[in-house]
């Protein structure tokens, strides 16, 4: 174990060296003399050394190389703590600013995966001391300081739920807060007292600094965070100021997200430039966070028609985070809009085709069910706000592009409650109880594939066509003796004749199936009983009992099959006699 007077020795022979004597050798071999001391739990010695009013010269021109072993004891968070706080603190007092701040930066570069967090909150604390001694290129290390911690918080997990947020098992949260105060401090360093901003080229490239950090920040760690208006959390805290950095470093929200105005501070990649505002668009609208000083003055179609962008960016990604930040800030858009006030030509735009498209994919392909239930919450929301000319070139568009059973009577509903609507006095409209609306129930009333049709996958979109047509007939007064029942009857009588010949072909085919599925399992059984007594004469061998569990669940597919069968006969049945009735009443 090393004792005073051998580690006297050595700085003795130091402090009769002149500093243009020093070689690296000498360097290095005090870093590992600091290291040996704290390897023997002899962290006294080092800080009694290093305060040693003797040693003051040569800590001057090599003390910072103890920068290294001292912060780095100090992230371990041991019982030698207290000592290495006292010695970073004195270290930084009197060796040379620019030397420190490199060690630092070192040591922020040089973090291991599994000491990101406790590194982060050891460093930052004195990286931003020694940043504010730097009378030049101060901007220049801020901007590696900055890169550096953020790349280190986008290698941390993020925790998903309240629990694992208050575990900070791997220090994401504590590492938010203490890189949110160094960029609050930062953010002061470039204002002035009295609120004005400053306008040296020093601040200017500070600002561009901080912009950076921000807009990445945004991406990671923000934009995979659960975050909730309710629990201000640490990484709230951190979303808060990443938001009044923004404006602070002269980038107001409104510009950054509605007018592009990023690519002229700063470039950063366009698709990682766009999840960022994405996010930013979540917080400030959804969040609500700095939404208070938001210029109120744009209206919520504006705000809605720029955001489409960003939502579209959102439902685009397969990661739950983003569908539901993207989904969030689709409602609250929507919301703020009243309803039936889209008009038709938003739809001509890019983004009001894309967003309903990915929303679609969403609703079909996302294995997450309770996504899917808001998804379609905000789907319906979506068409409310649409007008009735909107309404119906949106409904065609997604009879024709959503080939999906499930979406298309979904949408087959929301025409029938249109049409219900249109019905109501003071409410008619052409595009759902004129000439308009035949067009419409073309898409509604055919078979894509005619006498092909898979009923039993279409079997949502048909039962929906066939409640319609229902309706339709029942509610007839308002349509009889227009060009809009002529039409009706005629692309009925062809609807209804196709999906008679495509359940009559249908039922003939699964009724085969089922009789098969009975004779196998028929045969199944004799040969599970010959096996059974085969086995039963091998005592040493334990019997295998046989599963019927696949041709049993055969057997109610098919079954079910020939029931849905029937319900659409009887469907059919029924309308063709309102069609009789109808025809032996009077117009």
């Amino acid at each position: 174990m090393m004792k005073e007077d051998q580690v006297n020795d050595v700085i003795q022979r130091w402090r009769d060296t002149p500093e243009e004597d020093l070689k690296s050798e000498d360097y290095e071999q005090m870093k590992t003399l600091g290291f040996a001391c704290l390897a023997e739990d002899n962290s006294a010695l080092l800080l009694q050394c290093i305060q040693d009013e003797k040693n003051q010269g040569i800590l001057k021109s090599m003390g910072f190389v103890l920068i290294v072993p001292v912060v780095s004891e100090l992230a371990k968070k041991r019982k030698s703590a207290e000592n290495c706080q006292a010695a970073t603190t004195h270290l930084i007092e009197i060796c040379k600013t620019q030397e420190v701040l490199q060690s630092l930066l070192a040591l922020i570069e040089d973090i291991g995966p599994g000491g990101i967090s406790d590194n982060i909150t050891a460093v930052v604390p004195h990286l931003k001391t020694v940043l504010f001694q730097l009378d030049h290129n101060k901007a220049t290390y801020v901007g590696l300081a900055l890169s550096a911690l953020q790349r280190h918080l986008a290698r941390l997990p993020v925790p998903y739920t309240q629990q694992q947020e208050e575990a900070d098992e791997y220090g994401l949260c504590s590492c938010c807060t203490a890189v949110a105060e160094f960029t609050k401090s930062v953010v002061e360093e470039v204002t002035k007292k009295d609120g004005t901003y400053g306008s040296t080229t020093e601040d200017e490239e500070l600002k561009t600094e901080l912009l950076k950090f921000c807009i990445k920040s945004l991406r990671e760690p923000l934009l995979e965070a659960e975050l909730n208006q309710g629990r201000k959390s640490s990484l709230w805290f951190f979303a808060t100021q990443i938001l009044v950095t923004l404006p602070a470093v002269q980038q107001p929200l409104s510009d950054l997200l509605f007018f592009d105005s990023l690519k002229k501070r700063v470039q950063i990649d366009n698709s990682h430039s766009k999840e960022s505002k994405a996010c930013l668009s979540y917080l400030l609208f959804v969040q609500l966070i700095t939404i208070d000083s938001f210029p109120a003055v744009f209206s919520p179609v504006f705000v809605l028609q720029c955001n489409m962008d960003y939502i579209n960016e959102l439902l685009s990604s397969k990661k739950e985070s983003h569908l539901r930040k993207g989904l969030a800030l689709y409602a609250k858009c929507l919301e703020s809009v009243q309803d039936n006030s889209l008009t038709v030509s938003l739809l001509e735009l890019q983004s009001f085709y894309t967003v309903p498209q990915n929303l679609r994919q969403v609703l079909t392909d996302c294995p997450m069910q309770h996504v899917r239930e808001t998804g379609l919450g905000v789907f319906q929301l979506f068409i409310n706000k649409l007008d009735a000319e909107a309404k119906h070139r949106f409904f065609r568009c997604m009879l024709k592009t959503s080939h999906h059973a499930g979406v298309e009577s979904f949408i087959i509903k929301n025409i029938k409650s249109q049409v219900d609507f249109s019905m109501k006095p003071s409410n008619a409209t052409k595009w759902f109880l004129g000439t308009e609306f035949l067009s419409l129930l073309e898409p509604v009333l055919c078979l894509p594939q005619g006498a092909e049709t898979d009923l039993l996958n279409s079997m949502d979109r048909i039962m929906e066509t066939l409640n319609l047509l229902r309706y339709l007939l029942i509610r007839d007064v308002k349509l009889r003796g227009t060009d809009l029942w002529e039409g009706l009857c005629r692309i009925k009588d062809n609807y209804l004749k196709m999906l008679r010949v495509c359940i009559n072909l249908s039922r003939a085919y699964y009724s085969v199936e089922l009789q098969t599925l009975k004779n196998d399992k028929k045969l199944k059984v004799k040969e599970d009983r010959d096996a059974a007594r085969a086995m039963a004469l091998v005592k040493s061998i334990k019997p295998k009992m046989a599963s019927n569990t696949s041709l049993e669940v055969q057997h109610q597919v098919l079954q079910s099959a020939l029931v849905t069968f029937d319900l659409m006969e009887s469907l059919i049945v029924r309308i063709e006699e309102l069609t009789e009735e109808k025809l032996k009443t009077p117009d």
